[in-house]
C-alpha cells in the first residue's frame, strides 16, 4: 500500500526526496534573543538612540547591550560569541555583521554628551510618579593595566584586588532594584565624598526634591547627614558596631541586648536622635563564626611567627610585622602581644571584649531622620534591607554583565562602556520585577539563557531552502514561557 500511494502521488506530480537529502540550514539560537528583543520594544529603549549615531552604530549599541545578559565578553569577542545567534537580526543589523571591534568602539563614541538626557528619558518612562525611596550603594571595579588617566587609582577595592587601580561605581535604585543613576567616579575617592554629589546631581536631574535615601555606613559622615538634614532629606542608615556599643553603654542596654530577642526591634532617641536596633539569628551565627575565624587565622600565624628561628631578633621590627598581621587579618582587636628582649612573643586574647562582643552578635544599629510618624521602627528596617538586596544586584551588575575587568584606555570609552552595562543591568532589573510579579525569582539573565537553547533554522530538501523552523520546545521550558505570559513569541518563527 506505502508502494502503491507513492506512485499515485507521484503520477500527480509531487517531488519525494530520500532522508539523507533532507538537512537543517542555518541553525541560530534564539529564545533568550527573543525575550529581549520584544522587552526593548516594550520599554521603548530604542527611543533612548534615535538620534544617535547611523543605523548600523544603533544596531551596534544593541548588540553590546543585549549580548551583556547572554554572552559578555570584550568587544574583541563579541563577533566569535554572536555566530550561530539570531543577535544580528535582533538588531536589525545585517546577517553577515562583522561585528569588528573598532566600529563598535565608535558606535560607543556617540553616547558622548548625551547622556545626561538619556537618563533623563528612561527615568521619566519608568516613574511617572517622583521616586519616593532611593537605596544608593557604591561599588569597585579594577582595571588589567594601568588604566585611563585621571580615573583609574588605588584604593579600598571591593573586589580584594588593591594590586590594581580601580573606579568607583556609584548607583541609585529604586526599591524593586530598578536602576536611577550610574556614576563612576575616580577610585581613590572616600565613600563619605559621593552622596552629596549624588544628592544634587538627583535633584537637578530628575528633579526629586523629596525623598528617603537608604545607604551604608560608609557613608554616613556628620557632614553628609547634616547635609540631608538642611535639605529636608530623610534617610536611613547603618551605623558602625562600636557606635552600637557606644550607646549601649550610654543607655545601659548591654543585659537587654545579650538576652533579648533578636527577632524582636529596639527603638532609642538619645540626644534627640532616632536609633532603631535590629537583629536576626542567622546574623548572630555569623558574627560568632566570622570572630571565630579571625581568631583562629591569626592565632595559627601568631604561632608561626613564634616559631620562626631568627639569628638576630629586631624587638621593634618584630612586633610590627605581628601588628600588620592582626591589621591585616582584622583581628588585632581581639589580642594583646609583646615582643620580649629575647625576641619571644607572647600574646593573649581580649577575653572580656570577646565576651562583650559576643553579647552584641546579631545586633545591629540603623538611624534615622524620619519621624514616627511617617517611618515605623519596621519600616526603617524594611528600607535598609532593601539596599541589601540592591548589594546582591550589585553582584549581578559585575558578574552576569561582566562589567569587570575593564581593559579601555581612554576615560570616555570606560564611561560608556560602564553605561552600556547599565542600560543591561536596567534592562535586567525591570524584566525580573515583572517576572517577580508572576511568580518568577529565578535571576533574569539565567533564564535567558536557558530560552536561548530555543533555535530557529531552515530545512533544506535537495537543492531548495523551505520555511524557517523553531525547534521543539521541551515541556519545562514551555510551561515556564506560559507561566511568563510569553507563548506568543514562539507561536511562530521569524523569517530569516
Amino acid at each position: 500500500p506505502a508502494t502503491r500511494d507513492l506512485v499515485a502521488a507521484s503520477l500527480k506530480g509531487q517531488d519525494f526526496l530520500s532522508a539523507e537529502q533532507c538537512q537543517p540550514n542555518q541553525a541560530l539560537d534564539y529564545g533568550g534573543l527573543a525575550v529581549l528583543n520584544d522587552a526593548w520594544l516594550r520599554f521603548h529603549l530604542g527611543d533612548l538612540f534615535q538620534d544617535i549615531g547611523s543605523v548600523r552604530q544603533r544596531g551596534l549599541i544593541k548588540a553590546v547591550i543585549l549580548s551583556r545578559l547572554l554572552f559578555p565578553c570584550a568587544k574583541l569577542s563579541l563577533a566569535q560569541k554572536a555566530q550561530g545567534t539570531w543577535l544580528a537580526q535582533a538588531c536589525g543589523l545585517d546577517a553577515e555583521e562583522s561585528f569588528d571591534e573598532d566600529d563598535i568602539y565608535y558606535a560607543m563614541d556617540q553616547l558622548n554628551g548625551r547622556w545626561v538626557g538619556m537618563e533623563k528619558q528612561l527615568y521619566q518612562g519608568a516613574f511617572p510618579q517622583a521616586v519616593r525611596l532611593v537605596l544608593y550603594d557604591l561599588t569597585s571595579v579594577y582595571f588589567e593595566g594601568k588604566g585611563p588617566e585621571h580615573l583609574a587609582r588605588y584604593g579600598h577595592s571591593r573586589d580584594h584586588r588593591g594590586d590594581r587601580p580601580q573606579i568607583i561605581l556609584a548607583v541609585a535604585t529604586d526599591t524593586e532594584g530598578l536602576p536611577l543613576h550610574v556614576s563612576v567616579l575616580r577610585g581613590n575617592r572616600n565613600d563619605t565624598q559621593t552622596l552629596q554629589g549624588l544628592l544634587h546631581t538627583l535633584r537637578r536631574r530628575f528633579g526629586i526634591a523629596e525623598a528617603t535615601f537608604v545607604f551604608d555606613g560608609g557613608m554616613s559622615s556628620r557632614i553628609n547627614l547634616e547635609a540631608m538634614d538642611q535639605a529636608h532629606l530623610g534617610y536611613v542608615t547603618r551605623l558602625s558596631a562600636s557606635t552600637l556599643q557606644s550607646l549601649a553603654a550610654e543607655l545601659g542596654l548591654e543585659k537587654q541586648l545579650e538576652l533579648g530577642d533578636r527577632q524582636r526591634l529596639l527603638e532609642v532617641t538619645h540626644k534627640g536622635k532616632r536609633y532603631v536596633i535590629a537583629g536576626g539569628p542567622w546574623r548572630q551565627q555569623r558574627d560568632q563564626e566570622r570572630r571565630q575565624c579571625r581568631i583562629g587565622k591569626a592565632e595559627t600565624q601568631l604561632q608561626r611567627i613564634a616559631a620562626r628561628k631568627r639569628k638576630k631578633v629586631d624587638v621593634q621590627k618584630l612586633a610590627s610585622q605581628v601588628g600588620r598581621m592582626l591589621q591585616r587579618l582584622k583581628a588585632h582587636k581581639y589580642f594583646i602581644y609583646r615582643v620580649e628582649a629575647n625576641g619571644q612573643l607572647r600574646w593573649e586574647r581580649k577575653a572580656d571584649l570577646i565576651a562583650q562582643e559576643a553579647q552584641q552578635d546579631g545586633w545591629y544599629l540603623l538611624h534615622t531622620n524620619e519621624p514616627v510618624e511617617r517611618c515605623s521602627g519596621a519600616q526603617v528596617l524594611s528600607h535598609y534591607k532593601g539596599l541589601l538586596d540592591v548589594e546582591e544586584a550589585f553582584c549581578e551588575l559585575k558578574s552576569y554583565l561582566e562589567v569587570r575587568p575593564v581593559h579601555h584606555r581612554r576615560p570616555d570609552r570606560v564611561v560608556n562602556h560602564v553605561r552600556l552595562c547599565f542600560l543591561a543591568y536596567w534592562l535586567s532589573a525591570r524584566l525580573g520585577s515583572d517576572w517577580r510579579a508572576k511568580g518568577v525569582s529565578e535571576e533574569v539573565p539565567r533564564v535567558l539563557r536557558h530560552l536561548q537553547t530555543i533555535r530557529l533554522g531552515r530545512l533544506q530538501m535537495g537543492e531548495h531552502v523551505h520555511s524557517t523552523l523553531m525547534t521543539q520546545i521541551p515541556k519545562k521550558l514551555n510551561e515556564q514561557l506560559q507561566k511568563l505570559e510569553l507563548t506568543r513569541l514562539f507561536a511562530a518563527p521569524p523569517k530569516l
